[in-house]
């Protein structure tokens, strides 16, 4: 695969509570010259300013992140807000607590709200936290994220203590939803061979803040 391919996969991230308009407009130079699927920021880092990053790149939104434990009519409003602010793509974190209380209608009930408060246009993927879930959760989780109208199911938000992304997490998810939903793995991929291990299990996107060296690894690949 070569650097071009790979950076199609890729949602360049900048999440750090920190973050501030500098980073903001390093990263989306750094998007600019990668050609990267997306970048993925913090409701308070949009809107952008006007031609800060191509058409061509889209502006995902995380909502109700890190946790996930926001009343569903918060995370609709934090997703509808940013909408409003030129998100193209939110990803949004479930809650867990309901999760672990196996109160899957509440879990429905937390992924619709955002879905109905954002154009159908708008590509919704679901932060499952998949390394804090037991595989049956994880199948349960994926399944109502679809039901629901999510368009990818994502592994993490990378924060969590239970760690990342992991490819037999991946290969579960897809497994799961099949080859029609988007499958993101995000959390802890920093390199080349982290990437294609992911993408070798089924993953469609790649969430990483390190892309520059992801990239450099397929280019020293590639010679």
């Amino acid at each position: 695969m070569t650097p071009a391919e790979l950076a199609q996969f890729i949602d360049h991230t900048l999440l750090t509570p920190e973050a501030t308009r500098a980073d903001l407009q390093a990263l989306c130079e750094e998007a600019s010259i990668f050609a990267v699927a997306a970048i993925c920021v913090s409701p308070t880092l949009l809107p952008l300013e006007q031609g800060q990053l191509p058409d061509t790149i889209a502006t995902a939104c995380v909502v109700g992140f890190p946790s996930g434990a926001h009343y569903p009519l918060i995370k609709a409003a934090e997703a509808q807000q940013a909408y409003e602010h030129g998100a193209e793509e939110i990803d949004m974190v479930l809650d867990l607590g309901n999760v672990r209380d196996k109160n899957w209608g509440k879990v429905q009930d937390d992924i619709a709200a955002v879905r109905m408060a954002i154009p159908d246009a708008v590509i919704l993927k679901v932060i499952i936290e998949s390394a804090a879930l037991t595989d049956a959760e994880i199948v349960q989780c994926c399944t109502i994220a679809v039901d629901a109208g999510a368009q990818y199911v994502k592994t993490s938000t990378g924060f969590h203590k239970s760690g990342g992304a992991t490819t037999k997490a991946v290969q579960l998810m897809r497994q799961t939803v099949g080859p029609e939903i988007g499958v993101k793995a995000s959390g802890g991929i920093r390199s080349f061979a982290d990437a294609i291990a992911m993408i070798n299990a089924g993953a469609s996107r790649i969430g990483a803040s390190a892309t520059a060296a992801i990239l450099a690894g397929a280019e020293i690949t590639a010679r």
